[in-house]
Order: structure tokens, then sequence, then C-alpha cells
């Protein structure tokens, strides 16, 4: 199967990265190199890093940053290991990131991957093959607990309690193997007229997803890091697909703006904590009409765009 190159929100944040021929640029989730085709486009002088944990997106984007030769650098292994990677390729500062946090329309549409609820396959859902945690294990070896809270914080589905219960029952007469058998366990748990509203497993399937590639801390674990790799003036620019993962987002980006932890009613900063630099979308950039039309799966997408302070930044006016 053909890897999609279709990237979401593409030129807004091309164009939000603020280019720089000379510039030196990674993509920790580079896909099939959507993004870094384009950024690859721009580079005169510059060079690009992608990095990316999924053994057939690191295939896909080889082929497609070919013609861009030896200003590409790909590297396999998960984004909140990218500082250190990088070091490694003697690269301590760059000009801009990128993190497109969608799971891959080819992760999707691959059948034998079990990320999607549309296809009978195996529970699989691991975006790096290499890991032992599979879905089926989250599924079938978690408590009835264990799987309300999943299902509850990380899917945000008002069923939860109900949709655990049943899949303990269900496990209990015989292991859930695939995909079906486990949107049938979550069927059975909502009631028929609250169906209606999108498929009943979504919530459920994103749920599990995140804990097996444990994305939230990965996440959390990773946005200070890369704020550190920025050189003054820097951009980095990052697209979620769901509230979680935009919270996070948006709570970080504030934090490095206005880290201060001094009392409002405090004159002078006595904390010492220094502006990192701005956040340059107040509100989050949305797809334009036309992609929405395009791609469906670009209507949850938000961009959102931190910028490097050129240099420490007193806060709120204090010394």
């Amino acid at each position: 199967m053909e890897f999609n190159h279709y990237s979401v929100m593409l030129a807004e944040t091309i164009q939000e990265l603020h280019i720089k021929p000379d510039g030196i640029y990674v993509d920790g989730t580079l896909g099939g190199g959507g993004h870094a085709f384009e950024v690859c486009s721009r580079l005169e002088n510059g060079h690009f890093y992608g990095i990316d944990q999924d053994d057939a997106a690191i295939c896909a984007a080889e082929e497609r940053l070919a013609p861009f030769g030896d200003k590409v650098t790909i590297l396999r292994g998960n984004y909140c290991n990218a500082k250190t990677m990088l070091e490694e390729q003697g690269v301590c500062a760059v000009d801009g990131i990128v993190l497109d946090l969608g799971v891959s329309s080819y992760q999707l549409d691959t059948e034998e991957r079990g990320f999607s609820y549309r296809f009978d396959a195996p529970l699989d859902m691991r975006m790096d093959r290499r890991q032992t945690l599979t879905a089926r294990d989250i599924v079938n070896q978690y408590s009835e607990q264990e799987l309300f809270h999943i299902i509850r914080d990380y899917g945000e589905d008002p069923f939860a309690k109900n949709i655990a219960k049943h899949i303990v029952r269900a496990r209990a007469e015989q292991p859930i193997e695939t995909t079906f058998q486990l949107n049938e366990a979550i069927k059975a748990a909502i009631p028929a007229k609250m169906r209606q509203n999108g498929h009943p497993s979504k919530q459920t399937f994103q749920a599990v997803r995140i804990e097996c590639n444990h994305e939230l801390e990965v996440l959390r674990s990773s946005l200070d890091g890369f704020i550190d790799l920025l050189k003054p003036g820097g951009r980095f620019c990052i697209i979620t697909f769901h509230s979680l993962e935009d919270r996070i987002v948006k709570t970080s980006f504030k934090q490095n703006e206005n880290p201060c932890t001094c009392p409002p009613e405090f004159p002078v900063c006595v904390c010492g904590k220094k502006s990192r630099g701005k956040v340059v979308t107040r509100k989050p950039i949305l797809p334009n009409p036309d992609e929405l039309a395009e791609n469906s799966r670009s209507k949850s997408a938000k961009l959102r765009v931190f910028e490097k302070a050129k240099e420490e930044i007193g806060l709120k006016g204090k010394s």
C-alpha cells in the first residue's frame, strides 16, 4: 500500500515556520514526508532532520525526500528523544520544528496495523512495532478500573464505565483479539439511541491508542526540550487533533511565555524566571474551508506556534 503524502494544514505550517534557506529544521513526526518535502524545497544551504518511530513512515519518507540528497537526514526514534538524537548528529540548535500529532492516514488505512475500527484486524495500534505492548494487551490484561480511567480520561467517553464493564465481560468468555470483537463489546455498552453521533468505537479506540503509545506523556515531556533546541527567533509549530493534546500544548506555550511564579501584587519579580519567547497564535489556526472539504480528517486539527525569544525577557515589566 502506498503512503498517503497528504499533510494537514500544510500551507499554514510552512508560512508560520518562516523558513530560512540556510536554516536547520526538524520534523519530529515525519510520516510520509509531506511537511518535510515543502521545507526541503525551500532550503539552499540548510539541512533537514526527520524523525519517526514507524518503520513504514521511514521507508516512505526516504523515497519521498530522495531528490534532496544530503540536505536530509532521517532518524528512527520517538520524538521525545529528539534532543539526544540531534546532539549525536552534532546539532545543538535549530531554526524550526514541526510536530504533526495525528495518526497518519497510512496507519489508519493499513488494516493489519489495527488502528481503525473500520477494518477487522488484529488489535495492535503500535506506532513503533519494536515495542512489545499492543492494544490487545491493554484490552485483555488491564483491570476494569484501569480501562475505565483510560476510556474516560483519554477518550472522554461518557459511557466509559459501562464500556470497561462490557470489555471485561466479553473477554471473560474469550480473549478480544480483533478490532471487530472490540467494536461489539463497545456497541453493547452504549444505548442504541446514543449511537447516532458517529461510530460508537471512536473514542475508545483513541483512548487505547493513546495508552498503547504513551502519547500524552511523550508530548508533555518533550515540549520544553524542543523549545530549548530553538535558536533565538526560531519557531515551533504543533498540529494537534484532540482537546487533550491541544490543552497540553496551550498550557506549555503559555508557561514558557510567562513562567513567573510571583504573586500578581509583587511590584518586582523575585522568582528570577525569564520568558523564553512568545505565543504567536493566541487562538489556534484552524483548517481552511477548502481543506475541510477535501480531507475530513483535518476537521479537528489545530495549529499553535511558539517563537523563541531573541534574548531572555523580563516578566510583567519587572527587572
